[in-house]
Protein backbone atom coordinates (compact mmCIF):
# COMPACT_ATOMS: atom_id res chain seq x y z
CA UNK A 1 0.00 0.00 0.00
CA UNK A 2 0.77 3.43 -0.36
CA UNK A 3 1.86 5.24 2.39
CA UNK A 4 2.92 8.75 2.82
CA UNK A 5 4.35 9.06 6.19
CA UNK A 6 7.29 10.87 7.57
CA UNK A 7 8.43 8.03 9.62
CA UNK A 8 11.07 6.46 9.34
CA UNK A 9 11.77 2.33 8.04
CA UNK A 10 11.09 0.05 11.06
CA UNK A 11 8.49 2.74 12.83
CA UNK A 12 5.04 1.72 14.14
CA UNK A 13 1.96 3.75 13.06
CA UNK A 14 -1.38 3.37 14.79
CA UNK A 15 -4.50 5.03 13.30
CA UNK A 16 -6.96 3.96 16.81
CA UNK A 17 -9.48 5.50 14.65
CA UNK A 18 -9.22 3.14 11.94
CA UNK A 19 -8.68 0.09 14.09
CA UNK A 20 -5.29 -0.22 11.76
CA UNK A 21 -1.56 -0.58 12.40
CA UNK A 22 0.89 0.15 9.52
CA UNK A 23 4.91 -1.06 9.80
CA UNK A 24 6.47 0.91 7.44
CA UNK A 25 8.67 -0.38 4.52
CA UNK A 26 10.02 2.75 3.11
CA UNK A 27 9.37 4.27 0.24
CA UNK A 28 6.00 4.98 0.68
CA UNK A 29 4.77 1.77 1.77
CA UNK A 30 3.45 0.27 4.47
CA UNK A 31 1.98 -2.92 5.73
CA UNK A 32 -1.43 -2.82 7.51
CA UNK A 33 -2.52 -4.93 9.93
CA UNK A 34 -6.30 -4.73 11.58
CA UNK A 35 -5.71 -4.43 15.49
CA UNK A 36 -8.33 -3.92 18.52
CA UNK A 37 -7.89 -1.13 20.61
CA UNK A 38 -8.66 0.84 23.82
CA UNK A 39 -12.35 0.84 25.07
CA UNK A 40 -14.19 4.17 25.30
CA UNK A 41 -11.86 5.77 28.44
CA UNK A 42 -8.88 3.54 28.11
CA UNK A 43 -7.84 4.73 24.87
CA UNK A 44 -4.73 6.48 24.37
CA UNK A 45 -2.20 8.55 22.22
CA UNK A 46 1.81 9.29 22.00
CA UNK A 47 5.18 8.28 20.76
CA UNK A 48 7.38 6.07 22.25
CA UNK A 49 9.98 3.35 21.26
CA UNK A 50 9.21 -0.63 21.43
CA UNK A 51 11.38 -1.28 24.79
CA UNK A 52 11.25 -5.24 24.48
CA UNK A 53 9.78 -8.03 22.81
CA UNK A 54 8.51 -11.49 24.16
CA UNK A 55 7.70 -15.06 22.94
CA UNK A 56 4.60 -16.33 24.39
CA UNK A 57 4.76 -13.69 27.63
CA UNK A 58 2.99 -14.02 30.69
CA UNK A 59 0.44 -11.71 31.78
CA UNK A 60 0.12 -9.83 34.90
CA UNK A 61 -2.88 -7.64 35.17
CA UNK A 62 -2.16 -4.67 36.44
CA UNK A 63 -3.62 -3.45 40.00
CA UNK A 64 -6.16 -1.08 38.19
CA UNK A 65 -7.28 -3.60 35.66
CA UNK A 66 -8.24 -6.53 38.28
CA UNK A 67 -9.85 -3.87 40.88
CA UNK A 68 -12.06 -2.52 37.60
CA UNK A 69 -12.46 -5.60 36.58
CA UNK A 70 -13.79 -7.43 40.40
CA UNK A 71 -16.30 -4.56 40.33
CA UNK A 72 -18.17 -5.85 37.25
CA UNK A 73 -17.83 -9.44 38.96
CA UNK A 74 -14.64 -10.73 36.75
CA UNK A 75 -11.92 -11.93 38.96
CA UNK A 76 -8.74 -11.63 37.11
CA UNK A 77 -5.45 -13.76 38.52
CA UNK A 78 -2.33 -12.30 39.41
CA UNK A 79 -0.68 -14.08 36.70
CA UNK A 80 -1.25 -16.21 33.38
CA UNK A 81 1.53 -18.41 32.28
CA UNK A 82 2.01 -17.78 28.58
CA UNK A 83 0.90 -20.01 26.42
CA UNK A 84 -2.51 -20.81 23.98
CA UNK A 85 -4.90 -19.51 27.50
CA UNK A 86 -2.68 -16.69 27.62
CA UNK A 87 -4.62 -12.69 26.60
CA UNK A 88 -1.70 -11.86 25.24
CA UNK A 89 -1.01 -14.57 23.03
CA UNK A 90 1.59 -15.44 20.86
CA UNK A 91 3.57 -12.12 21.06
CA UNK A 92 3.86 -8.80 22.82
CA UNK A 93 5.75 -5.50 22.15
CA UNK A 94 6.33 -4.38 25.20
CA UNK A 95 6.14 -0.29 24.80
CA UNK A 96 8.71 2.23 26.73
CA UNK A 97 7.94 2.30 30.33
CA UNK A 98 4.23 2.05 29.98
CA UNK A 99 1.71 -0.88 30.60
CA UNK A 100 0.75 -0.90 27.12
CA UNK A 101 1.54 -3.63 24.44
CA UNK A 102 1.04 -4.45 20.96
CA UNK A 103 0.32 -8.41 21.50
CA UNK A 104 -1.92 -11.48 20.12
CA UNK A 105 -4.95 -12.71 21.91
CA UNK A 106 -6.27 -15.88 22.59
CA UNK A 107 -9.89 -14.32 21.02
CA UNK A 108 -9.30 -13.22 17.72
CA UNK A 109 -12.85 -11.93 17.25
CA UNK A 110 -12.46 -9.02 19.43
CA UNK A 111 -9.90 -7.78 16.82
CA UNK A 112 -11.39 -4.70 14.63
CA UNK A 113 -12.92 -3.19 18.02
CA UNK A 114 -12.45 -1.15 20.89
CA UNK A 115 -12.75 -3.69 23.71
CA UNK A 116 -9.13 -3.53 25.49
CA UNK A 117 -7.69 -2.09 27.98
CA UNK A 118 -5.37 0.33 26.29
CA UNK A 119 -3.36 -2.78 24.90
CA UNK A 120 -2.99 -2.79 20.87
CA UNK A 121 -4.53 -6.24 19.78
CA UNK A 122 -3.51 -7.89 16.81
CA UNK A 123 -4.68 -11.88 15.70
CA UNK A 124 -1.52 -14.26 16.61
CA UNK A 125 -0.84 -14.79 12.93
CA UNK A 126 -0.40 -11.15 12.54
CA UNK A 127 1.33 -10.20 15.50
CA UNK A 128 4.19 -13.04 15.16
CA UNK A 129 4.75 -11.84 11.52
CA UNK A 130 5.02 -8.31 13.19
CA UNK A 131 7.39 -9.14 15.65
CA UNK A 132 9.59 -10.75 13.91
CA UNK A 133 10.00 -7.67 11.72
CA UNK A 134 10.35 -4.85 14.61
CA UNK A 135 13.23 -4.35 15.80
CA UNK A 136 14.06 -3.20 19.73
CA UNK A 137 14.34 0.39 19.93
CA UNK A 138 11.62 1.18 17.04
CA UNK A 139 9.49 4.13 16.84
CA UNK A 140 5.97 4.01 17.12
CA UNK A 141 3.02 6.49 17.20
CA UNK A 142 -0.65 5.84 18.17
CA UNK A 143 -2.63 8.22 16.83
CA UNK A 144 -6.66 8.45 17.23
Amino acid sequence: MNFSEAEPKGSIVINTAERRLYYILGNGKALRYAVGVGKEGLEWAGRDTISSKKSWPEWRPPGEMRSREATKGRLLPARVEGGPNNPLGARALYIGNTLYRVHGTNQPWTVGQANSSGCIRMTNEDVIDLYDRVKVGAQIIVRH
